[in-house]
C-alpha cells in the first residue's frame, strides 16, 4: 500500500491480520488464545485537525501458541507528526505480581518498505517488550500519542476493526469541538450517549461481541463485512478529493524537463492513448520505489520535477510525474485514489485507512494506468487494482476501475516417455494480453542458473524428479504475447515397467490446473470472493516408447455453466496421447458471491477429478 493511516488504525489493522491467521490455521472465527479483557481508544481532537490518542490495553494469555506473538506490543506512528508518550506496561502474574515494562525494554525502529509493499507516510514503530510472559498472564498497556499537525488541515477521520479474539469490553471514544461535525457509518459497533462539556462533542462506540466467521481463502477484505467502524469530519467524498487535491496543487507542474522529455517519448506516436502508454511505461520502467516524507505526514507528494530528476518516489510521486508528462503532452489526467487490497465497498463516510493507493486516470480515453506496477505494461492493471471504487481527486467523483482485461494463457507440453518410465519434456509457455509483461518481468531480474533450478523446482511441484534448461526468450521487447521454452528430463513420469497410471495434468507456472485449484480452495463458502478472469489451455503430448501398450484412456468431459467453461479432450494416434484442456471463467465482476461458489461447486469437483485422471500403460 503507498497512502497513510493512522497509528491506531494500523495498530488494529496488524492485529486483526495476526488474529486472522491464527484463526484460520485453526479453522475457527475467534481464536481462543488471547481474550482482551479491555480496549479503549480516545481522541481529543483540535479544530486544526491535531489530536491526542490516549489508548489503553488490557488483554489475557489465554493458551500457550498466544505467549510468542503477544509477549511484544507494536504503535505505529507517523514519525514526521507523532510523539508517542507516557508508555505504561507490565506484566500482571495470576498471582498479582507486577513485572513493568523498563526503558530498555521499549524499541524504536522503522517499519520496513518494500516496493510490493509500500507505505505512504513515514511510519515509524515502539516496540514493547513485556517480561517473564506465560499462560494466565495479564499485559496491560497504556501510552499517550500526540499529532502535532492534521494530514489534511481541519480534518479528521478514522477506521476501526474488531480484532478477532474474545472481547470483554472494547470503545471507541472522539472528543471534537462543538463546530466540527463527525460522520459516521458503524457496523458490529453501537452508539453510547454521552454527555459533553461546552464547545466540545463527545463521541463513542462500543463493539458488540459476537461470533467471528472465519476468513476464508480469497475473501474479500473483512472491511467488506465485518464490523468496522469508519468516522471522518469530511461530509462526502467529494469533500474529501478537494482536501487530497489541494495537498496535490502545483505538484504535477510541467517543467523544461518534463517537456522535453514527453516530447521524446511521443515524437513517433500519433494517437494520444499510444501516448499515454508510452508515457506511462517509461515512468515504471525508469522511477523506482522509494519512500519519501514530505508536507503534512507524507500526503503531500514531491514536485514532478524534483522526481524526474531523482528518478525514485512513492506512488503519489509517481503519479505527479506521469500527470505533469501526460499534461505536456496535451492529455488531461487525474490521480484516483483506490484500495490496492481486498477492499471492494467503500464506507459511507470517507476515511484514509481504506484508500492507500493512488493511481493515474484519463478520462478522455477511459484508461487507467498504474506506473507503479513495474511488472504490469501500460494499457494493464495489475490484478490488486481491478474491479475496485476509485475517487477521481480532481472531480471528487466515484468511479470504478475495469473488472476484467484480456489476458490468456497457452501450455504446449510434449514427454517422451521411454520403456523404464524415464522421460525428456519439453514445454512452451505462451502467455499474452495482461500475463505477458509479468512473466518477461520475473525472469528479467534472474541470471541463467537460477532459471534452470526454477525448473527443477517445478518439476518437483509437479511430483516429479528431474533437472531442464529455461530459454527465456526476448526479454528485451515488450508486446502482448510473451513465449518461454523450458525443456529437460524427468525419472519418474510412469512407475514402469509393469502397468502404471500416468498423469494427464501438470501445472507449470501457471495453467489450467493452477487455475482450477484456485477455483477450489475452500469447500464451502460464506464470504465474497475474489474471482479474477480465466482464459487457459493446456494440450500435452504423451508419446510413448513402443514397448508402452497404452491401455485405457480417461473419458472426454465438457462442463459449461455460469460463465464457466471446461473442455478435457484424450486422443490417441499409434503410441502418442494427445490431451486438451480448456477452462474460460467470465464472471461479471472481480468478487464472486458464496451463491455463486455454491453453484459452480459441482462443475469444480467434476474438473477436480478430471484433473486426476490417468493414462492407463503397462510394459514389460
Amino acid at each position: 500500500m503507498c497512502l497513510a493511516f493512522s497509528p491506531a488504525r494500523h495498530l488494529a489493522a496488524a492485529l486483526l491480520a495476526a488474529a486472522c491467521r491464527a484463526a484460520a490455521a485453526h479453522d475457527s472465527g475467534t481464536d481462543p488464545s488471547l481474550v482482551i479483557e479491555r480496549f479503549a481508544q480516545s481522541y481529543v481532537v483540535e479544530a486544526d485537525g491535531s489530536y491526542t490518542l490516549t489508548v489503553e490495553d488490557e488483554r489475557r494469555i489465554a493458551q500457550q501458541r498466544a505467549v510468542g506473538p503477544h509477549s511484544q506490543y507494536y504503535i505505529s506512528y507517523n514519525g514526521t507528526l507523532d510523539s508517542v508518550d507516557a508508555i505504561a506496561a507490565y506484566t500482571e502474574k495470576p498471582d498479582g505480581r507486577r513485572l513493568a515494562v523498563g526503558p530498555g525494554q521499549i524499541k524504536d525502529q522503522h517499519e520496513a518498505v518494500s516496493a510490493e509493499a509500500p507505505v505512504f507516510q513515514d511510519i515509524r514503530v515502539k516496540v514493547i517488550v513485556f517480561p517473564d510472559v506465560a499462560v494466565g498472564d495479564r499485559l496491560v498497556l497504556r501510552y499517550v500519542l500526540k499529532r502535532s499537525g492534521a494530514l489534511f488541515p481541519g480534518h479528521f477521520e478514522d477506521l476501526s476493526s474488531s480484532q478477532f479474539f474474545l472481547n470483554k469490553a472494547f470503545s471507541l471514544r472522539y472528543d471534537l469541538p462543538a463546530g466540527m461535525p463527525l460522520y459516521a457509518d458503524a457496523r458490529g459497533f453501537r452508539p453510547v450517549a454521552l454527555a459533553s462539556p461546552p464547545g466540545r462533542r463527545r463521541y463513542q462506540w462500543d463493539y458488540v461481541p459476537g461470533d467471528n466467521e472465519r476468513i476464508e481463502a480469497d475473501s474479500v477484505s473483512y472491511l467488506d463485512y465485518g464490523k468496522r467502524l469508519a468516522v471522518s469530519t469530511f461530509a462526502d467524498y467529494a469533500a474529501f478529493a478537494r482536501a487530497f487535491e489541494a495537498g496535490a496543487r502545483g505538484r504535477a507542474a510541467v517543467t523544461p524537463a518534463i517537456a522535453a522529455l514527453a516530447r521524446q517519448l511521443t515524437a513517433s506516436r500519433a494517437a494520444p492513448r499510444e501516448q499515454a502508454l508510452a508515457l506511462s511505461d517509461w515512468v515504471r520502467k525508469h522511477i523506482r520505489y522509494v519512500a519519501l516524507y514530505i508536507g503534512p505526514g507524507g500526503v503531500v507528494p514531491q514536485a514532478a520535477g524534483e522526481v524526474l530528476a531523482r528518478r525514485y518516489g512513492d506512488c503519489k510521486d509517481q503519479a505527479a510525474l506521469l500527470q505533469a508528462l501526460l499534461g505536456a503532452a496535451g492529455i488531461d489526467s487525474t490521480g484516483a485514489l483506490l484500495n490496492n487490497g481486498n477492499v471492494f465497498q467503500l464506507p459511507g463516510v470517507p476515511t484514509l485507512g481504506i484508500f492507500n493507493h493512488i493511481i493515474t486516470y484519463v478520462p478522455g480515453l477511459d484508461l487507467y494506468l498504474d506506473p507503479t506496477a513495474e511488472a504490469i505494461a501500460a494499457g494493464y492493471l495489475p490484478e490488486r487494482d481491478l474491479g475496485k471504487p476509485v475517487l477521481l481527486t480532481k472531480t471528487g467523483r466515484l468511479a470504478a476501475t475495469p473488472a476484467a482485461q484480456p489476458g490468456r494463457s497457452r501450455n504446449a507440453i510434449t514427454f517422451q516417455i521411454g520403456k523404464n518410465g524415464n522421460s525428456l519434456f519439453r514445454v512452451a509457455k505462451t502467455s499474452a494480453g495482461a500475463s505477458a509483461e509479468p512473466y518477461r518481468q520475473a525472469l528479467r531480474g534472474i541470471g541463467q542458473a537460477e532459471r534452470d533450478a526454477l525448473v527443477e523446482r517445478m518439476l518437483q511441484g509437479a511430483g516429479q524428479r528431474g533437472y531442464g534448461v529455461l530459454d527465456p526468450g526476448r526479454l528485451d521487447g515488450g508486446g502482448d504475447e510473451y513465449q518461454m521454452v523450458f525443456a529437460g528430463v524427468s525419472d519418474s513420469v510412469a512407475n514402469l515397467p509393469g502397468q502404471a497410471g500416468v498423469a494427464t495434468s501438470f501445472s507449470f507456472w501457471g495453467g489450467v490446473t493452477e487455475a482450477v485449484l484456485a477455483l477450489a480452495q475452500e469447500k464451502e463458502r460464506s464470504q465474497d470472493y475474489v474471482c479474477p478472469a480465466v482464459d487457459s489451455e493446456d494440450q500435452s503430448g504423451f508419446e510413448f516408447a513402443p514397448e508402452v501398450a497404452i491401455l485405457a484412456l480417461p473419458a472426454a468431459l465438457a462442463l459449461r455453466q455460469d460463465r464457466l467453461d471446461y473442455r478435457a479432450d484424450y486422443t490417441r494416434a499409434g503410441n502418442t496421447v494427445t490431451v486438451r484442456r480448456r477452462l474460460v471463467f467470465s464472471p461479471p465482476g472481480m468478487v464472486c458471491t458464496a451463491a455463486d461458489f455454491q453453484r459452480l461447486r459441482p462443475m469444480v469437483e467434476r474438473m477436480l477429478r478430471d484433473l486426476k485422471s490417468q493414462i492407463i500403460v503397462e510394459a514389460r
